[in-house]
């Protein structure tokens, strides 16, 4: 089993839901909060496959990990939790951050 793509295809479902929700059922911060973490979250989701396809699995987890954090946090919110979840979100920022940065030493490293 590739974990990795079961990680990436979950986390595309839960990004096109959240986002999905933003546009038709949320308003307000809450649609903010779910449009955002679903850019994100899609986005790295990508990045997750193409890295990992460079044999660069390392910034690949990263991303879905970072992404899960980061979004997360913003769903999380937007059905109601605390607002101090807010402060978890730059944790998952800070892993997509290390991801690219990562990837930019693998590439610099291969020549």
């Amino acid at each position: 089993m590739n974990w990795l793509m079961v990680a990436a295809g979950l986390s595309g479902a839960l990004a096109v839901a959240a986002g999905a929700f933003g546009a038709h059922g949320a308003s307000g911060e809450a649609a903010e909060w779910l449009r955002t973490g679903g850019q994100y979250q899609l986005l790295h989701v990508v990045a997750a496959l193409i890295a990992s396809r460079l044999d660069a699995r390392g910034p690949a987890w990263l991303f879905i990990v970072g992404a899960a954090i980061f979004a997360g946090t913003l769903y999380l919110m937007a059905i109601g939790a605390p607002r101090w979840f807010g402060a978890i979100t730059p944790i998952g920022g800070s892993l997509l951050i290390a991801g690219w940065l990562w990837l930019a030493w693998i590439g610099a490293r291969a020549g």
